[in-house]
């Protein structure tokens, strides 16, 4: 592995599940997947709220990067339409790999990323997914996380997704990064 990967997410999914199950729903309409401008709403609310409680802890704010950010969208896509929810891809393919293709780690010294995942029946705000994420430990390590420099961000709400979601859901994915 040219690069060292920190996989710093444990994740338990199906107690998130239910956890956001009880969140109010605002942010997505009904109807077919959210707009790109219901999105981006969520993605610089998000980033937004992110990078208050990391200046709240003296931490620098993230800036949002456009490779992390498609990463992220190509994951939330891909959960969507397959009907599972996971770091890995529908392939098994490591979160890190995944991310490695669209932020390339081979011209720098170090490199690093995690994720962070939630799905939410419904829809979801901003404010209650990073409310979940700070009431997670795992998660709340990787957006108090010191090193990271970089994010992308991605959301996207389905009226009847498949599989695990089976129904109506919203999927975030935030994908950290740094690279020097």
């Amino acid at each position: 592995m040219p690069a060292r990967a920190l996989a710093k997410i444990a994740f338990g999914a199906a107690a998130l599940a239910l956890v956001a199950a009880l969140l109010p729903a605002t942010v997505f309409a009904a109807g077919a997947r959210s707009t790109s401008s219901t999105e981006a709403a969520l993605q610089s609310t998000i980033l937004g709220q992110l990078n208050q409680i990391r200046r709240g802890h003296g931490l620098a704010p993230l800036e949002l990067d456009p490779a992390l950010s498609s990463a992220a969208a190509q994951h939330t896509t891909e959960m969507l339409d397959d009907g599972y929810f996971a770091h890995n891809s529908a392939d098994g393919l490591a979160f890190w790999k995944r991310i490695q293709h669209y932020y390339p780690s081979s011209q720098y010294h170090y490199w690093s990323v995690g994720e962070n995942l939630l799905w939410s029946p419904g829809t979801l705000d901003a404010k209650a997914a990073v409310d979940l994420w700070m009431a997670s430990p795992d998660h709340r390590a990787n957006i108090l996380d010191p090193g990271w420099r970089q994010i992308g961000i991605a959301a996207q709400y389905d009226p009847d997704a498949p599989g695990v979601f089976d129904g109506s859901a919203t999927v975030v994915a935030t994908d950290f990064g740094v690279r020097h």
